[in-house]
């Protein structure tokens, strides 16, 4: 497996199976250009695209920059090989790297998989939260 970071929209539209919904073109073009957004895919050895992580560095006067864990995906072929795990590793280390003093991502409490997944990569829990969200479109 390899893990590289995304920069040009081709790519993302190559791995468009591993999002929620087909990427949008000014959207993708807006998320690639914005420096701390960060883009990383895995391919397997005949160089399909087989999981993703998008992360996004944010920064508040007091407290400094973390790295949100935005999203993370993986091939139902590719699952339980340790892409996910590979994939949070690696945002991790770009985190670190950046100078963030911590990552975060929220999932749903029944996700198992995801919950499996980031615990597999060193994230501990933390307490219960309540999401609130307004449709702004």
């Amino acid at each position: 497996m390899r893990i590289e970071r995304v920069t040009a929209a081709s790519d993302v539209h190559r791995a468009a199976d591993l999002f929620d919904a087909p990427p949008l073109e000014e959207a993708t073009t807006r998320f690639l250009a914005d420096t701390n957004h960060h883009l990383l895919l895995a391919y397997d050895e005949e160089n399909r695209p087989v999981g993703m992580i998008s992360g996004v560095e944010t920064t508040h006067p007091d407290k400094g920059t973390e790295m949100l864990v935005y999203e993370l995906g993986v091939a139902p072929v590719a699952r339980l090989q340790g892409v996910g795990t590979a994939l949070v590793e690696s945002l991790a280390k770009i985190a670190r790297e950046n100078g963030c003093y911590g990552m975060w991502v929220a999932t749903e409490s029944d996700n198992k998989a995801a919950l499996a997944t980031y615990r597999r990569a060193g994230a501990c829990e933390e307490m219960t939260f309540t999401l609130l969200s307004w449709d702004l479109s």
